[in-house]
């Protein structure tokens, strides 16, 4: 098997993206910004009260290995959709992007994922996750060949909801490390740390290489409101912290090392609905090639205003283009 820079394991969304005002997410009684697991019956509810939408592969964990790709990394992912409409159209989307994509569709239970992305004019997005599907990634999912191929696996934390994803991530990140590869993981969301707080913390001292957080993640995660107390903390629990703070930029953690790293400029906020996720897709396209941190993380400040600068989660401009046309490759 052909060696992979990045695998990604996380949950196979569809996601369904409408603009909507701020009163919209006040009549719904939504917490602006934060991300909701609902039931299929206020999935239905909400599909029918949002408005146009505009639907496509999406995913955390999904939108990086697209980013990974999009810079012209070699990417795979692991990931649960089942046989039916939306699974064919998530599964064609991954491979027609170049990401190697052959976890075994589901043949019964839940639908495919869908998340219901609210976008308001401030360009912060509300999601509103129906699961389906993909809670069902068990270890059985995980191919071994392919973790061994990979240079690092990446998990999403919105994994952790589920017993059997956990355990899947879990065998995935001991076969990396036995095979002498690395891991990774993304806080995901603030509210998800808090879920997780306790096991996070464990996961990250015992079998994480690389952690990516934005700043509310990696204070929730250490319970403060200090964010140079947080990046001291992780400094101690894992090798390599990579921080976001959204216009501020982010900083590089490895021991009592710290690269500060400017926001790559954009014009307009549209919707920021996967800046995190290609951020990371950035900084690790550039880590499995051995470039400095300075520039990984500048090449995921990159992939961030990309994303950002236009309605949903994924590059609509080649990225190793891009990084070509600003000096940073």
């Amino acid at each position: 098997m052909k060696e992979f820079d990045v695998l990604t394991i996380g949950n196979a969304i569809v996601d369904v993206i409408a603009k909507v005002d701020d009163g919209f997410v006040v009549r719904e009684k939504l917490v602006k910004g934060s991300m909701n697991l609902i039931d299929e019956p206020r999935a239905e509810q909400l599909y029918g009260v949002m408005g146009p939408a505009a639907e496509t592969s999406g995913g955390s964990a999904g939108n990086t290995a697209a980013g990974v790709a999009s810079f012209g990394g070699k990417a795979a992912y692991f990931g649960k959709v089942k046989e039916d409409q939306l699974g064919a159209i998530y599964a064609h989307d991954m491979k027609s992007i170049g990401v190697h994509f052959a976890t075994p569709k589901a043949k019964d239970g839940p639908a495919t994922a869908r998340s219901f992305i609210l976008v308001t004019p401030d360009g912060e997005r509300t999601m509103n996750t129906y699961l389906g599907a993909c809670v069902n990634l068990s270890p059985a999912d995980v191919d071994a060949e392919v973790v061994r191929a990979a240079k690092v696996t990446y998990m999403e934390g919105y994994l952790w909801d589920k017993d059997q994803a956990k355990d899947a991530f879990r065998a995935a990140a001991k076969i990396a490390h036995e095979a002498g590869r690395m891991t990774s993981i993304t806080l995901s969301d603030s509210f998800c740390v808090e879920r997780h707080r306790d096991s996070f913390l464990d996961l990250i001292k015992g079998s994480i290489d690389i952690v990516f957080a934005n700043e509310s993640e990696i204070k929730s995660l250490y319970k403060t409101q200090n964010f140079d107390g947080a990046a001291d903390a992780i400094s101690k629990h894992c090798p390599l912290a990579v921080l976001t703070r959204s216009e501020k930029g982010c900083i590089v953690v490895k021991g009592k090392e710290r690269v500060t790293v400017p926001a790559h400029p954009v014009d307009k906020v549209v919707d920021v609905t996967g800046a995190g996720d290609l951020f990371a897709s950035g900084f690790l396209f550039g880590h499995t090639r051995g470039l400095p941190l300075r520039q990984c993380a500048a090449l995921g400040s990159l992939a961030a205003a990309e994303v950002i600068s236009h309605t949903g989660a994924r590059p609509e401009t080649n990225l190793l283009k891009l990084a070509q046309s600003n000096g940073l490759i």
